[in-house]
């Protein structure tokens, strides 16, 4: 049976869980300043179980299913969508992927949201972020979760999953243990440390819309410029997560839960007052897990590379559509073309 390792990027920590037949190995949530700084010593700890046969590893934007390895400079920026130089974003995530894979360990990127065939197609235009790579894990973990919790199928699975994350907020729909829509983190509702979707206008006013700006303008930002702003933005952020929800749920009616995940979800009193406005469309539970420190994105991470494989996980992973998934995620655009995005990371020409 596989020895598996998933592995979820965050702003403020970079969360490894592993998997031996199924058995917890390895759980931690590196700083991640500390694991950039120094991937050596994080490629290290990565074998400290024994040698991996297969690492679901920081995966961006997500490619189909596609060894780090093997993977073009085209599906590098793909996955990162940013060009040479961009300094916006989790600075050093990439370097620490490229010596992750120069140090032979068996990385597979991961697809995100918008690469699903179980996603419609009126679902995903003009969009990008439907939900990165480390969304669609955390959704695996919620499918694992309902299966124990309810002793099912894969296909039983129904529930929202909204993840309140240190920068991000965001939503994915799962229907019968499939994915059918999603709320990116860049797209959708106000979040900790990032403004989420922006006004068009705001863009325009902008001038440029940098890496980095999708970074700033969230909770922190406010309490910062203002600390009087705190319920309010706080309010803010509530009723934003309260109406993703609402939205998702046209796309899975038959959703029996919402699940949090997150770091910002870890606060009591924030899943109490996100529940109040819940209560009357669906309950709210934290979405745990079986790791005691690393985060739901790892977890799932580990069960999805667990399923590929071939162990315990292989069918709740083939019902997600993982190794069907395709395209990538400038193929849906029309208010700007594709080739336009593709210049903007620097493969114009390419195909």
């Amino acid at each position: 049976m596989p020895r598996v390792i998933g592995i979820d990027p965050g702003t403020v920590s970079i969360d490894v869980c592993g998997l031996d037949d199924g058995r917890l190995t390895l759980d931690r949530a590196w700083p991640t300043a500390e694991a950039l700084a120094d991937p050596d010593a994080f490629a290290a700890y990565l074998r400290t179980a024994g040698e991996p046969d297969l690492i679901a590893g920081p995966s961006g934007y997500g490619l189909p299913l596609v060894r780090a390895a093997d993977a073009s400079d085209a599906e590098w920026r793909l996955a990162f969508l940013a060009p040479p130089g961009e300094a916006g974003g989790i600075g050093g995530l990439r370097r620490l992927v490229r010596r992750l894979t120069e140090l032979r360990l068996p990385l597979v990127f991961l697809p995100g949201v918008v690469h699903l065939d179980t996603v419609p197609a009126h679902r995903k235009l003009n969009r990008v972020d439907l939900g990165t790579a480390d969304k669609v894990c955390a959704a695996a973990l919620g499918i694992a979760d309902q299966m124990q919790r309810e002793l099912a199928a894969p296909d039983a699975a129904s529930f929202i999953l909204l993840e309140l994350g240190g920068a991000f907020t965001a939503a994915v729909a799962v229907e019968r243990g499939q994915i059918v829509d999603g709320i990116g983190g860049t797209s959708g509702p106000l979040g900790w440390q990032a403004a989420g979707a922006l006004d068009g206008e705001v863009a325009f006013l902008a001038g440029e819309v940098s890496k980095a700006m999708l970074f700033r303008g969230g909770v922190r930002t406010m309490i910062e410029a203002n600390p009087l702003l705190r319920d309010t933005a706080v309010e803010a952020l509530l009723e934003g997560a309260a109406k993703a929800v609402a939205r998702l749920n046209v796309s899975a009616p038959e959703a029996r839960e919402v699940l949090l995940s997150g770091r910002v979800a870890e606060d009591p009193a924030l899943r109490a007052a996100l529940a109040d406005r819940l209560v009357a469309r669906l309950p709210v539970r934290r979405l745990a897990g079986f790791a005691a420190r690393a985060k739901q994105g790892a977890q799932g991470a580990a069960i999805l590379a667990d399923g590929l494989g071939g162990g315990s996980h292989a069918r709740l992973m083939e019902r997600l559509g993982i190794r069907e998934a395709h395209g990538t995620v400038l193929d849906h655009l029309f208010v700007i073309s594709p080739e336009q995005a593709r210049s903007r990371l620097g493969l114009a020409g390419s195909a």
